[in-house]
């Protein structure tokens, strides 16, 4: 089914109660890989406009403890729903129960090892020692079938797999980003109804954030539609633009309602 184009008049009428925007980072606010200086300024009018902004990424906990730190955000969730970390604290928030972590890492490196068997090309990412929840390695150019076969094997290992633009992930089976949202939005954010939020992603790791029964609004960025054919679930409008550019074109429009 073709997406909705974002527009103007879709802002002003099903986005004009929005208060919090939660976000894949990756190809949705980036761009080329890299931060902007326009994606600096569109936070900044949001953060004025009392629009927060909560950022939800497949990255590693190290990264994303830092990440928090210099955006103008509301805070972040790490490794596809693993962790919160508040704007106001150092310490992250477990959203996955992990009773003993070295056995879940020893076991996911297990998974991964077998993984490798069947895939000898597959490296691991240099960011698995910032890692808690998850495991990673690089996507480089594995095909649809190699990731579905992929997602088979480990589910027969008790796990979940997910991939994006940038890496594949090892993870415990319920975790994902619609879970650990909506856990963060119960303990924290009770008065934050689902027609005050509006989900953004771009890949098939935000898969779960597009599940319209639990998030009605939500937006892909253009480059989404490369992924169209091959997720379940499918945003419910799509910016003009790719990448940073498609993420600061919603924002500008739900910035455009207040006027």
């Amino acid at each position: 089914m073709p997406l909705t184009p974002i527009s103007e008049d879709i802002a002003k009428t099903n986005l004009k109660n929005i208060q919090l925007i939660a976000t894949d980072m990756d190809g949705t606010l980036t761009k080329n890989g890299k931060f902007t200086s326009h994606l600096f300024l569109t936070l900044e009018k949001l953060a004025a406009a009392k629009i927060q902004v909560l950022v939800i990424t497949g990255r590693s906990a190290g990264w994303v403890q830092a990440i928090k730190n210099y955006f103008p955000i509301l805070g972040a969730i790490a490794e596809n729903g693993g962790l919160f970390y508040p704007i106001h604290s150092e310490a992250p928030q477990f959203l996955t129960s992990i009773p003993n972590m070295a056995l879940h890492r020893q076991n996911l490196a297990n998974v991964f090892q077998y993984l490798k068997s069947q895939f000898p090309q597959i490296q691991p990412s240099v960011d698995n020692q910032f890692r808690l929840t998850d495991w990673t390695f690089d996507i480089q150019d594995l095909n649809l079938s190699e990731l579905t076969k992929m997602a088979e094997i480990c589910q027969t290992k008790d796990y979940g797999f997910t991939y994006s633009t940038v890496q594949c992930h090892i993870k415990p089976l319920q975790q994902d980003k619609a879970s650990g949202l909506c856990q963060v939005i119960s303990e924290h954010f009770p008065n934050l109804t689902p027609e005050k939020i509006v989900t953004v992603g771009d890949s098939p790791n935000d898969e779960s954030l597009f599940e319209e029964s639990k998030f009605p609004l939500s937006v892909g960025v253009a480059n989404i539609l490369e992924y169209a054919n091959k997720i379940n679930h499918q945003p419910v409008y799509v910016t003009r633009k790719k990448e940073a550019e498609g993420f600061c074109e919603l924002a500008e429009l739900l910035l455009s309602t207040d006027s």
